[in-house]
């Protein structure tokens, strides 16, 4: 990741979308980028994809999206830039939302990370926030879109989708139906040969396996280019030959070090997790996510997930949720699995996600310092603080942060120009702890 350029102007390269995916970068890249006007990015203003056709330089198309703000619009707008498959919302009507507005939280006032005033409304801005939820007991105390985004418009998660197979793989160990402690060909044979041939189930889950895994983004040979392609999501670097498919790429994944020592951030750990779940299932990643969570939430729309040229289904980075829904799933984990008069998910499934793993090992992963005392298990962080809240995480800052003491779900979708979310950690951190105390 030190190859991430510190000038950030309208465009980022592919270095971008790569430390994206990619999770834990380096502290250097914590120095101030120069970061574009918000306002300057908005897709509305520029006219992204306005017109039909829309001139060529205001075109957005899985290739660019690199390019800042380019993203800005597609992260509204994935399904209109390649194949998908639907997470249905179910035939039932929506479950209930109750609304209890508190108009003056736009004016709710905090310190930043650096000691100086904010308000809930300037944090948005300063983040790229396309889309904020704010929920208590279960009313929407708060709820803004930004950048043209609709409240039916589903916006990507990237990372935050690893929660979701996480969540579901917990709940499939929870019912006998995977062993934690298995090793991951007993499921998958075609990773006999592969980076996981003796890794456990739970080694994965957490993120604790040696896999090689270049993120060497000068290199266009590199793995991050590799995942990307095969997962459909970037074209092939030119001249050179990538797995067109996941299920294709990750059995050429090898080994580096020693499985169980420490945590590494790696999208590819979860989608061996996602092949897993469909293989004992015999079920589809938008089917199960339908039946067991979406269809049971009473979601208001469906979701859907990035697919590649073979239709796998990009389970680590490529759901794409409403706002409100996510609020509902934020709302269901809070409640220890329980949301629209049924237990969804098990309690026990809950407590395990919330249980954390050794902060010891993930500290010793590279640029883990700016989340210092946190751990990562079974695909959720963990920052192990007084009121045991817990957090799904992704690329360019989105959130879903559920603090169970204070009754308090947040939902923040974003298109932040620096893609590693750690850079507005701190600050985010504050603006959570302000929201907390604001609905006590």
């Amino acid at each position: 990741m030190r190859h991430f350029h510190h000038h950030l102007t309208h465009s980022f390269t592919a270095i971008g979308l790569a430390c994206t995916l990619l999770g834990v970068a380096p502290a250097s890249q914590a120095q101030a980028p120069q970061l574009p006007p918000p306002d300057a990015t908005n897709p509305v203003t520029l006219q992204l994809m306005q017109g039909f056709p829309p001139p060529p330089d205001k075109i957005v198309r899985l290739a660019n999206i690199l390019k800042y703000p380019n993203v800005r619009w597609a992260a509204q707008h994935l399904r209109e830039l390649g194949p998908t498959a639907t997470i249905w919302r179910g035939a039932a009507a929506p479950s209930a939302l109750p609304a209890a507005p508190r108009a003056l939280l736009d004016t709710l006032a905090f310190a930043d990370d650096k000691g100086a005033p904010t308000t809930l409304a300037d944090w948005q801005k300063a983040t790229y926030t396309d889309g904020l939820l704010v929920l208590h007991r279960g009313r929407v105390v708060y709820e803004r879109h930004h950048i043209g985004m609709q409240p039916q418009q589903p916006h990507v998660l990237w990372s935050m989708s690893k929660s979701l197979v996480g969540l579901l793989v917990t709940e499939l160990i929870h019912e006998g139906a995977i062993d934690a402690n298995a090793l991951i060909p007993r499921y998958l044979p075609e990773l006999a040969t592969s980076a996981w041939a003796d890794a456990t189930v739970q080694q994965t889950l957490d993120m604790t396996t040696g896999v090689k895994y270049a993120e060497n983004f000068a290199d266009p040979t590199s793995g991050v280019f590799q995942y990307l392609a095969a997962a459909g999501l970037q074209p092939a670097p030119p001249g050179i030959t990538v797995a067109k498919s996941m299920t294709e790429h990750l059995p050429t994944v090898q080994k580096d070090g020693e499985h169980g020592t420490a945590f590494a951030y790696k999208s590819v750990d979860t989608e061996v997790l996602g092949w897993l779940l469909q293989r004992v299932t015999g079920k589809s990643y938008a089917t199960l996510l339908s039946e067991r969570i979406w269809s049971k939430l009473g979601a208001q729309e469906d979701a859907y997930v990035f697919a590649d040229a073979n239709g796998g289904q990009a389970t680590s980075v490529g759901v794409n949720a409403t706002l409100r829904d996510l609020g509902r799933l934020g709302e269901m984990l809070r409640s220890n699995g329980r949301f629209n008069g049924q237990q969804i998910v098990s309690p026990a499934t809950i407590a395990e996600l919330r249980k954390g793993a050794d902060p010891a090992k993930f500290s010793k992963a590279p640029g883990t310092a700016m989340r210092a005392g946190y751990s990562y298990h079974n695909q959720w962080w963990l920052p192990h603080d007084a009121d045991g809240s817990f957090e799904a995480k992704g690329l360019m800052g989105q959130h879903i942060h559920i603090n169970p003491a204070a009754e308090l779900v947040v939902v923040k979708l974003s298109t932040h120009p620096v893609p590693n979310t750690a850079f507005t950690h701190a600050l985010d951190r504050q603006a959570f702890a302000a929201l907390a105390k604001a609905v006590r």
